[in-house]
């Protein structure tokens, strides 16, 4: 039966940590047990030590784990009202600087800093704004950078923004070029790597920490935290909420937005 092998869940995430880099340690066991164990089961593994070796041994399979449990869910102007929110009582207050400096801290695909871009673009803030993107997904990352989309990828975005902004191409939508260089993208590990000091005016991190422990939630508030300037936003999931900002130096503007204190 699985999980009644030499080498449990435990003994596997912490051999894929020293092996791959990868700390499933600050994820909610249930969630991503099952997560692991679905896979297992898909591809014939009853225990986690025969898996393990799979994985070691052959690029494909590896790539797949990796690609399933570091969860991507991704899609443009996500939660559309919060966006209006974002562009109300964000960019508008911001609009007087020389520089606007936003980091998506967990961009999957890209969707969402291309969705900064289009409305930074409409708001005639896009050419003072740098866009920084980021997440542990390396093969999501090179999709980003790709920036080429599908029909269903884009049936929430306004049809005034796909003319605008996507060229038809064979292969699907592509992200207009002066959109794409407008964003950095970079791989970034939220649990392990080292945070900037006060770089960003705005952070968006949003449907990640419902997946965290809490343990694992303060390590990645506190992180982003450091890297807001004094008075940056940060931006999160409509399902999630800071209960304890202050603890981060963090206070309620709006729901899903917080603000770092001066």
């Amino acid at each position: 039966m699985i999980g009644e092998d030499k080498l449990d869940y435990t003994g596997f995430i912490e051999r894929v940590y020293a092996r791959l880099g990868l700390d499933l340690r600050y994820y909610k066991r249930r969630q991503m047990e099952r997560r692991i164990l679905s896979l297992m089961r898909r591809r014939g593994f009853q225990a986690y030590e025969d898996y393990y070796e799979a994985i070691m041994h052959d690029s494909a399979l590896r790539q797949e784990f990796i690609d399933r449990v570091t969860i991507n869910v991704s899609e443009f102007f996500r939660n559309g009202s919060r966006w209006n929110v974002l562009a109300e009582q964000v960019f508008l207050p911001l609009k007087d600087r020389e520089r606007i400096k936003i980091w998506s801290s967990a961009c999957s695909t890209g969707e969402e800093p291309y969705s900064l871009a289009m409305m930074l673009d409409r708001l005639g803030l896009l050419d003072k704004s740098v866009i920084e993107a980021s997440d542990i997904d390396r093969p999501a990352l090179d999709k980003a950078r790709r920036g080429v989309y599908s029909e269903e990828a884009l049936k929430k975005v306004a049809d005034s923004y796909r003319s605008t902004y996507f060229l038809r191409t064979a292969d699907g939508y592509q992200i207009l070029p002066r959109l794409q260089a407008k964003v950095h993208f970079f791989w970034f590990d939220l649990l392990r790597s080292p945070y900037p000091d006060r770089a960003y005016d705005l952070i968006l991190n949003r449907n990640v920490v419902i997946y965290f422990t809490d343990e694992g939630k303060d390590h990645l508030y506190r992180g982003l935290s450091r890297a807001l300037k004094p008075g940056g936003y940060l931006f999160v999931g409509s399902t999630e909420q800071i209960f304890t900002p202050e603890r981060y130096g963090l206070y309620l503007v709006a729901p899903f937005l917080y603000r770092k204190k001066m």
